[in-house]
């Protein structure tokens, strides 16, 4: 029988607290849950190895019963001990009886534990699964939306398992924030509380808009005689309609930046990013005879005729 280290299972120190235990068990159960990974086998294993690394550290009585058993085996293979292949317990070998758990004829845990824990484990708790209550398994979801919609948030309907879920989205939400639903995961154990639902927000590119953060980036198209004349213009932005002032002779590739008329900060009521506009004078097109006439004299106005 090999010895199984629960806490490297975790990736946790020995002296871990049953919250950091805890946390390291559910990042470790989001990463290989089989409905993240189907028909993977190499996730489905450390699925199921997380989860039996949890029952026993996550156990008083358990994880006191197995780091006795630790420090015995450690000192046992630092003297030297080897177990070869076939050997009996006390045959030079190291005696796993010793720590056994009278199983009452109970065959042990079945596919979801190894024979480790078993053997090991196998009587404690009604079969050796601890009869204390446990938190349920959390969800995984994922909710898309449009850059308008997490500018505005508000409420939104998702449906996970055949059930219908209303939320509210916070404005300001980024492209993979994780909401946390408490109680809407899988049923707890033995009584214990439900998992928690973990929504991913996918926020889709929009082709008018560029984000940084809490800022935005938007191309203006400004008319020719606009550029160089200067004057008012309405500019489209997420927050509605705003007109912006045109200096004379504005340059194409101008940048002018908004305050407040970005993105609104998460959580942060009133309080948003900036606007950045890029100025692209737009050439006119289809002249008219008169309309060409006029660049005519204007460019002789300017010596370039």
């Amino acid at each position: 029988m090999d010895y199984k280290d629960y806490y490297k299972t975790l990736g946790v120190e020995k002296t871990a607290t049953t919250e950091q235990i805890k946390k390291a068990y559910r990042k470790l159960a989001r990463q290989y849950h089989p409905d993240v990974n189907p028909n993977d086998a190499t996730a489905e294993q450390k699925f199921k190895e997380a989860n039996e690394a949890n029952e026993v550290l996550s156990d008083t009585e358990k994880r006191q019963k197995y780091d006795q058993m630790a420090a015995d085996y450690q000192r046992y293979q630092q003297q030297g001990g080897r177990r070869s292949p076939g050997a009996s317990p006390g045959a030079g070998g190291f005696d796993w009886n010793q720590y056994a758990q009278d199983n009452g004829g109970s065959g042990g845990q079945g596919e979801d534990f190894s024979d480790f824990f078993s053997s090991i484990f196998g009587g404690m708790g009604g079969g050796g699964r601890s009869s204390r209550p446990g938190a349920g398994q959390d969800y995984q979801a994922e909710l898309e939306l449009t850059l308008a919609e997490a500018f505005a948030g508000g409420p939104r309907t998702i449906t996970v398992n055949g059930k219908n879920l209303r939320i509210t989205i916070q404005p300001g939400v980024t492209d993979g924030q994780t909401i946390r639903l408490r109680d809407q995961g899988g049923p707890g154990r033995n009584g214990g509380p439900s998992g928690a639902l973990l929504i991913t927000l996918r926020i889709a590119p929009d082709a008018r808009y560029a984000r940084t953060g809490d800022d935005l980036t938007q191309d203006v198209l400004v008319p020719l005689y606009r550029a160089l004349l200067g004057g008012e213009q309405t500019v489209e932005t997420l927050g509605g309609p705003v007109k912006i002032k045109l200096k004379p002779e504005t340059a194409n590739g101008s940048r002018l930046r908004l305050r407040g008329k970005g993105f609104p900060v998460y959580r942060q009521e009133g309080q948003h990013g900036d606007l950045y506009l890029r100025l692209n004078v737009q050439l006119p097109t289809d002249l008219t005879d008169a309309e060409r006439e006029l660049l005519h004299q204007l460019a002789k106005l300017r010596g370039e005729d």
